[in-house]
């Protein structure tokens, strides 16, 4: 048995090249002056039949990620196929998409306690999508397997964080989980973690063993964003450990025996989005891959 994986969207917040920045990458994908492709905010879809999908957060993108890949159409044309969102957190970029999913029988979201309460106290995001569709929220307790429909289930893993929240009234532990995506009959497994502040032991244990890893590949420094004078904040500030340097996602995952290593939510400042770049190069010769929208995984 074959577990399936699309990626629907490869870019952080905002997608690549971003509305309001002229940043090295967002010149060139609109110019096409480098090879590089333009991407979407992230989000993957993943199925254990190719006919029942479970999608991990909903990004701002989320219809043109529904019309883009066929699987989740049936033959009526109706988009019946998308059984719930697992949500990593309360972040816009993750969430957004869920109020362009209010049509239909209603939406099933996985979710901690944590992130429940922001989407209901805090963005409102969930009482509003209730005012035009039944919403089932179900519990995401991490360390606890879930059964996803005939073929699939789910762990959940706290991933801690020290980034500033915008509403504080939310629990600390829950407001970042990673996933860890098994076929219930090979046992092979996917992690999807989009969102990573640093490496703990801890957080390395959790990809101890799986056979993909989506990963966060949102800087590749730390001071990426200041050194381009476009934020204050460094990688880390923001919730991301950043690729390169010391204790860097590079360093503590290439030697890491997992069969696929895939950088996602990728910030449209990174170098790792131009194919030529020196960036990307040492990437390859380090057996780590980069993301792009409509890649698919059979793990």
């Amino acid at each position: 048995m074959v577990m399936w994986a699309r990626v629907l969207g490869s870019a952080a917040g905002g997608g690549f090249p971003q509305w309001n920045c002229a940043c090295p990458q967002c010149r060139a994908v609109r110019s096409g002056s480098r090879p590089c492709v333009p991407r979407s905010q992230s989000s993957i879809a993943v199925s254990a039949d190719r006919q029942q999908w479970f999608l991990l957060n909903a990004s701002p993108d989320i219809q043109s990620h529904i019309e883009s890949f066929p699987a989740l159409h049936t033959d009526d044309g109706q988009v019946a196929r998308l059984q719930a969102v697992l949500l990593t957190d309360a972040e816009l970029d993750h969430t957004l998409g869920l109020l362009l999913m209010r049509e239909g029988r209603g939406l099933e979201v996985h979710a901690t306690e944590s992130v429940y309460e922001t989407l209901t106290t805090g963005t409102g995001i969930l009482r509003t999508l209730e005012a035009y569709c039944p919403v089932t929220w179900r519990p995401v307790v991490p360390g606890t397997e879930v059964v996803l429909g005939d073929g699939l289930s789910y762990c959940a893993f706290d991933v801690p964080t020290k980034k500033r929240m915008r509403f504080t009234g939310a629990a600390a532990k829950g407001r970042v989980v990673g996933y860890r995506v098994t076929d219930t009959t090979s046992r092979r497994s996917l992690v999807y973690l989009p969102c990573v502040q640093q490496l703990t032991p801890d957080i390395l244990q959790e990809l101890a063993d799986c056979s993909t890893l989506l990963v966060d590949g949102t800087c590749w420094r730390d001071d990426e964003m200041p050194s381009l004078g476009l934020a204050s904040k460094t990688s880390r500030d923001m919730g991301h450990v950043p690729i390169d340097g010391p204790g860097g996602s590079l360093e503590l995952l290439s030697p890491l025996p997992i069969d696929r290593k895939i950088y996602i939510h990728i910030n449209n400042t990174n170098p790792i989005l131009l194919d030529d770049s020196p960036e990307r190069l040492h990437l390859d010769r380090h057996d780590m891959e980069v993301a792009v929208d409509g890649l698919e995984l059979q793990i």
